[in-house]
């Protein structure tokens, strides 16, 4: 086995009754790897993620992490979610929620020590949230909240980590420090990144290669390969336009896909990518 390669993926498919999300994809990702996935809305980005998460099953084919069939609650890999804002008035500081990600997965009452404090305040220090990690969850701002998501994410010391949309409804300046953060970490810690998003742009200078799901099909590669209008005109089977500007991808024309799909993959993307 390929000891650099942290997921593999082969001849996998994902059918929701009698809807195809994918097929026939083969993906290895490696260590050190940050790759974008990319699609139109429905396309089965999110899902994805699920599936190597354990949380979906694929309809035939293979999916395995460092050699071993994805089970849930593998704590070889880390996730960040969409980014959501935490409810008003809920009980949790940013150090608990970091918190949750060294010792969330065990039954029972956690006890406070030396050594969690000491893995907490180094992971705060990893994405520079150490000012606010005493505040409430629901009092800091979006990209806060996503710092902390991140660091959360790195507790277990994952070898591949997957990031789903961790961009949404955040401004451009906080979208820019969640890229670096991510890019950092992967360096860092030689990780395997997947990371799902509606738009390359805040994360292009930092792509290795790019996996695009449209109509069943997919291609990867570099941005260079993949970004073109002749590549997404194929995969659409419709005229898209790419246009490069300024160290800019601007895609237009990318037509509507199945409004009705299926809730699993819900906010999995957009028509346009800006």
């Amino acid at each position: 086995m390929d000891t650099d390669v942290v997921l593999t993926v082969e001849r996998a498919a994902l059918r929701f009754g009698q809807r195809m999300l994918w097929k026939d994809l083969d993906l290895q990702v490696r260590r050190g790897e940050l790759i974008a996935v990319l699609g139109a809305n429905g396309s089965g980005k999110s899902s994805l993620l699920k599936v190597v998460l354990g949380q979906l099953r694929v309809s035939s084919g293979t999916v395995t992490v460092l050699g071993s069939t994805v089970r849930r609650g593998d704590r070889r890999i880390g996730y960040v979610p969409q980014q959501r804002l935490a409810p008003d008035g809920l009980p949790l500081r940013g150090r608990d929620l970091v918190a949750l990600g060294i010792d969330g997965h065990r039954w029972g009452i956690s006890h406070p020590s030396r050594r969690r404090r000491q893995q907490v305040n180094h992971l705060l220090a990893s994405v520079g949230a150490e000012t606010y990690a005493s505040a409430s969850l629901s009092s800091l701002s979006g990209g806060e909240q996503q710092r902390l998501r991140i660091a959360q994410a790195l507790a277990a010391d994952p070898q591949l980590l997957l990031c789903d949309e961790p961009l949404l409804s955040l401004d451009l300046p906080h979208q820019r420090l969640i890229c670096d953060l991510v890019d950092q970490a992967r360096h860092r810690l030689n990780l395997g990144v997947l990371f799902v998003t509606h738009d390359i742009n805040p994360i292009l200078d930092k792509v290795d290669r790019v996996l695009y799901i449209a109509n069943n099909r997919f291609r990867i590669g570099t941005p260079d390969e993949v970004m073109t209008s002749e590549v997404l005109t194929d995969l659409f089977d419709a005229p898209v336009e790419v246009i490069r500007h300024k160290g800019r991808i601007l895609v237009a024309g990318i037509p509507d896909q199945d409004p009705y799909h299926h809730p699993a993959d819900a906010l999995d993307g957009e028509k346009v990518l800006r």
